[in-house]
């Protein structure tokens, strides 16, 4: 993928590929990231790739380890916790929101999205899949219409794709799937509450698979999803 061509600043779009590469499972956590080879794949020198993966260290992406290099970060047990209980009361409100304001034509939206992730999901394409996640999750935020609410989740995005991307190639992938769906109903149907139940449960069953999966994982996450936006 070369980004040599794009007009805008080539720190901004290096940094936006790696990041997307680190959240949709490309380079996983504990993996060392060559400048050489990061250029050679991006098509650009090795500067805009050095200055890219400075920002991402700022951002928690990666971690710059003396003697070894640059290596994806490993999110640890209590940060992801943070997060978890930050998106339980969030999207509560956002699917609350939501099916208050849903129409038809969103309703078919959301259909469309999972429709599409669940063909992901039989390809074993874990990237596509944390994507749609993403974009359901967003535009569930979308139609909750709150701008308030957008600007404290929307920095939560990239983290909660990469928290799912982690877990999706097992049965996490098709339980989550179902869940999205149930919740979907639920906003179509206008059901604030019962929205609102969905989305709390949804995240509270990604937190104890994901936990589950760290107790017997090894050092690093070897298998979320930001963002995000897990």
């Amino acid at each position: 993928m070369s980004v040599g061509s794009n007009h805008r600043p080539l720190r901004d779009i290096v940094c936006d590929a790696i990041r997307e590469q680190i959240i949709g499972g490309q380079h996983r956590p504990g993996t060392r990231l060559v400048e050489d080879h990061l250029a050679q794949e991006l098509g650009v020198s090795r500067s805009p790739v050095r200055e890219a993966l400075r920002v991402l260290e700022v951002e928690g992406y990666v971690d710059m380890i003396p003697r070894k290099g640059v290596v994806v970060a490993t999110l640890s047990m209590d940060e992801a916790a943070e997060i978890f209980e930050v998106r339980i009361a969030l999207e509560s409100l956002a699917a609350r929101l939501a099916a208050r304001k849903a129409t038809d034509a969103t309703a078919l939206r959301l259909d469309a999205i999972l429709t599409d992730a669940e063909r992901a999901h039989i390809r074993r394409d874990v990237g596509t899949l944390a994507r749609r996640n993403t974009e359901f999750h967003g535009l569930v935020l979308d139609l909750a219409g709150n701008g308030y609410l957008r600007d404290v989740m929307i920095p939560l995005r990239g983290r909660m794709q990469w928290i799912f991307s982690q877990t999706a190639e097992g049965d996490r992938g098709s339980h989550s799937l179902s869940e999205h769906r149930e919740l979907a109903r639920a906003i179509a149907d206008h059901d604030e509450e019962r929205a609102a139940l969905s989305a709390a449960s949804h995240v509270r069953a990604a937190q104890v698979t994901f936990e589950a999966f760290r107790d017997g994982a090894a050092v690093t996450w070897t298998a979320a999803l930001s963002g995000s936006n897990q």
